[in-house]
């Protein structure tokens, strides 16, 4: 899956820019997203992916053919101009489908939808107790392009991967195939963290420890340069306040981007 969304859009922590991503060597520059798409679509030749365009806003792309995680199943859904790719699999969706009053065909993509939209639009309730109610592995994108916002979250047991960079235009990048990020975000990339969620107008938290502020690693590579950050629990760090979901705020979460 590939997700790419503008810096109008989505602000990242600034630990994700590493300072040595733009050298004047061919080869290893940050690319441009209409690159990008090409890199993720010579990646998946043998299966065209299925892509969507918000103008300049968002880009999504996702490809049901086997990719670097062959054993996690990947899910595209949209509804209302709310669009979702889902990778892996909730063991207890049946449980959630009732819960929520869904219907029977519902799957994991349709459900994560609708646990947004719940939490979006009849707040208050802790956006981390619904992701710590599911059940599995899992990693998720979203955007709502009604409110003009984006949503990730991975789950805990680190089953599924995903990651995220910085593109030439300073666009966000997100995907579950390192090789494509490679390429992408020259040294602009890390791991998104497992148990965390990322919301534009918030930023990223841990919905495993949601007390808690969120602290920048550096990261070096093989080569000794100076990589996109990875991010982890602050644990001696508390928040202020619990992250909450205002019905009039649109997740206007309580605390501060790491």
């Amino acid at each position: 899956m590939l997700a790419i969304f503008n810096k109008g859009l989505v602000d990242p922590p600034k630990e994700l820019n590493s300072p040595v991503s733009h050298p004047s060597g061919p080869g290893n520059k940050p690319k441009y997203p209409q690159d990008i798409v090409r890199i993720f679509q010579q990646a998946y030749s043998n299966n065209a992916p299925l892509s969507i365009g918000f103008g300049n806003s968002a880009f999504l792309a996702y490809s049901s053919s086997k990719g670097p995680q062959l054993h996690q199943k990947r899910i595209f859904c949209g509804m209302d101009n709310m669009y979702c790719i889902f990778l892996g699999n909730l063991n207890n969706l049946n449980t959630l489908i009732k819960q929520y009053g869904l219907g029977k065909a519902t799957n994991e993509a349709m459900f994560v939808i609708e646990a947004y939209r719940t939490l979006r639009d009849r707040g208050p309730y802790p956006a981390d107790q619904v992701l710590k109610d599911l059940e599995g592995c899992f990693g998720f994108v979203i955007y709502d392009g009604n409110a003009g916002t984006v949503f990730t979250a991975l789950g805990a047991d680190k089953r599924v991967q995903l990651f995220w960079g910085i593109a030439a235009d300073e666009s966000v990048v997100i995907s579950d195939n390192l090789d494509v990020i490679k390429a992408s975000c020259a040294k602009s990339f890390a791991p998104f963290p497992s148990g965390c969620m990322y919301h534009s107008e918030v930023g990223l938290t841990s919905f495993e420890h949601p007390k808690n502020k969120m602290k920048a690693m550096p990261r070096i590579d093989s080569e000794g340069a100076m990589c996109g950050a990875n991010f982890k629990v602050d644990v001696s760090s508390k928040k202020a306040s619990m992250p909450r979901v205002g019905s009039e705020a649109n997740w206007a979460f309580s605390g501060s981007q790491a």
